[in-house]
């Protein structure tokens, strides 16, 4: 056997013991066959397939045999035999490219697609609840980047690490100064989520990604509480994805200013930290200038938290009250001082220490206006949030992002349709015509393209962050179905899926712990420093991007095509980073499919 599928599969095993003490199990699918005949030139979700879903494979170069088959792992046994497409051109490499389709093969097990002349692919399995570790594992690697605690062996395994950045003696920058809090007062802002590959805490980036949590649970509420997880809080009676958003709700709750309700941009330190573990990386932090942005993603957030962690005012008493008074002092704050935009170079100018971290500047703000006012209006039920604010002030329906949180102040408005008010009620239909009309469009000309996933459209698809474009166009879809039971909205999302999990022109899967040829070597800082060969698991790379190149300090991309503009290495923070905002769409979107297919959907 290969040294890298020796590495796998102990990869594999590394991650099961992790997850043992919590009942789930690894995917089988990580064994690789005892042969050397392994091509990536045959590309696949190498995690597997649901029985009754499509099944396909993208086989690329050129290659003269017409006929594929579905074998056992050990290459004696044929399960199924196919035909290839006949050649395709790729739309931005020009590879010639063949599907194969074995969608009507549905007997569970471990196998390998087989193409003559060009060899075998990376192992995958058919089954029922094919993606739940990799849904429980993204949501477990928001647990490895906790702030302020010791990770332990009995819920980190190999990646325990000792606790870093306390963060009770952060500094008040003179951005942020003000008279009850003047510059170099000190304050206490532990706990949160390290944002990304670096140490720093980012409330704007903070908000889409508990977004997008909290939506998860209150979409698939059954089957998120199906999960346990082996964290600290697993058996509480909480369901383990609220007990670890709330590691990040009670930090984002410091960050506001109590004297006014402003909410601090970021915590941070004036630089990024060297390549080195958490808890050796001391040097003094900082809460950054108030703004906006950081206000209304902080009251969208607390008020969505209210409403989903009522459920559980027994387990935590008082804090769905306390997260919704936090909700509308940031908003009032916000209608007070609707533009103070991030501006950091232009901060930097007034104010020393300089910051030079992630900036995450957005200067329209419309949208996390519509966000928050729908978040405050869809718990309160008071209309004068609803109103302050125009829901609908174009026709165009922008996928989310950090920067572009409008859609999900639409999905909750439409998740709790019934229980609005006449006021609220009376937009709900244009609403979901559009958010139709956004997945019909995601659809459109799927099936005519090289890899027949929604992701890659067009090379506007490939950004910094990629991963999530494919991940929150999966959400889209899944929202389109929850309105339509159309089960071609499943499909669609379930094509991302594969997408992200090796069904692209790289042929990485971009889940660290999961697929034969998963991402190795993320930009993350715990992961380069802990001396353990293998990522942490569960983090989702960044994933290709069309100008990587030229955004980053990397000299090993091996390809200027947009979809294929990615790069194993730890030096490529515009391909290869991890982050929370990531992370977050991917748990959705696996998680939700999950949840489906358990109900028949799939």
């Amino acid at each position: 056997m290969p040294n890298s599928m020796i590495k796998t599969a102990l990869y594999g095993l590394a991650v099961a013991v992790l997850f043992s003490c919590s009942g789930l199990k690894p995917e089988s699918g990580t064994r690789a066959p005892q042969q050397q005949q392994l091509s990536g030139n045959i590309r696949l979700n190498q995690v597997g397939f649901y029985p009754n879903a499509t099944k396909l494979a993208v086989v690329v170069g050129d290659n003269s045999g017409g006929k594929f088959f579905v074998k056992s792992t050990d290459l004696q046994k044929t399960l199924y035999t196919g035909q290839l497409t006949e050649p395709k051109a790729n739309e931005f490499s020009g590879r010639p490219t063949r599907v194969a389709d074995f969608s009507a093969f549905t007997a569970a097990g471990s196998y390998v697609l087989v193409v003559p002349e060009v060899g075998h692919s990376y192992p995958f399995e058919i089954k029922q609840n094919v993606h739940r570790e990799a849904a429980a594992a993204a949501i477990k690697g928001f647990y490895f980047q906790r702030v302020s605690v010791e990770l332990p062996e009995r819920y980190a395994g190999q990646w325990a690490r000792p606790a870093g950045h306390p963060d009770k003696n952060v500094l008040v920058h003179p951005s942020a100064a003000s008279a009850q809090r003047p510059a170099g007062t000190v304050l206490s802002s532990p706990r949160g989520w390290y944002d990304a590959g670096d140490y720093n805490k980012y409330i704007v980036n903070s908000g889409i990604t508990m977004g997008t949590l909290l939506a998860a649970y209150e979409d698939f509420p059954e089957y998120f509480a199906s999960l346990e997880l082996n964290i600290p809080e697993s058996g509480n009676g909480v369901p383990d994805l609220l007990d670890e958003s709330l590691w990040n709700l009670r930090w984002m709750l410091t960050m506001q200013d109590p004297h006014d309700g402003g909410v601090y941009h970021k915590l941070t330190n004036p630089a990024f930290d060297g390549m080195v573990m958490p808890d050796a990386a001391t040097n003094p932090r900082y809460v950054v200038q108030k703004g906006t942005a950081a206000a209304l993603d902080f009251a969208a957030v607390m008020a969505q938290a209210s409403r989903v962690y009522r459920t559980y005012s027994r387990e935590y008493p008082g804090l769905a009250d306390s997260c919704l008074a936090a909700a509308t002092s940031a908003w009032q704050w916000a209608r007070k001082n609707p533009a103070v935009r991030y501006e950091q170079d232009t901060m930097n100018k007034q104010f020393k220490p300089e910051v030079t971290t992630g900036a995450y500047g957005d200067r329209e703000l419309s949208d996390e206006f519509i966000w928050a006012a729908a978040e405050l209006y869809a718990t309160t039920k008071q209309d004068s949030f609803y109103t302050a604010v125009n829901m609908l002030p174009d026709q165009n329906m922008p996928l989310p992002s950090w920067a572009q949180v409008r859609l999900l102040g639409y999905y909750t408005l439409v998740r709790l349709g019934d229980s609005l008010t006449p006021v609220g009620r009376k937009a709900l239909p244009e609403i979901k015509a559009r958010m139709v009309g956004m997945a019909d469009a995601l659809l459109d000309g799927v099936d005519a393209r090289t890899y027949r996933t929604v992701m890659g459209k067009t090379e506007k698809d490939y950004v910094w962050g990629s991963s999530a474009v494919a991940a929150n166009q999966g959400i889209a879809l899944l929202q389109a179905y929850r309105l339509t039971n159309d089960k071609k909205y499943i499909r669609g999302a379930v094509s991302n899926l594969d997408y992200l999990l090796g069904r692209n022109a790289t042929g990485y899967s971009f889940l660290t712990g999961f697929g034969g040829k998963p991402t190795l070597h993320p930009h993350h800082r715990p992961s380069i420093a802990d001396g353990i060969a293998d990522p942490v698991p569960g983090l989702l790379s960044g994933g290709t991007n069309a100008r990587a190149d030229k955004q980053d300090n990397c000299t090993t991309y091996s390809s200027t095509f947009p979809d294929e503009m990615y790069t194993d290495d730890d030096c490529s923070y515009a391909s290869n980073e991890i982050a929370i905002n990531w992370n977050a769409p991917f748990v959705y979107l696996a998680g939700g499919l999950e949840a489906l297919q358990a109900k028949g959907a799939l």
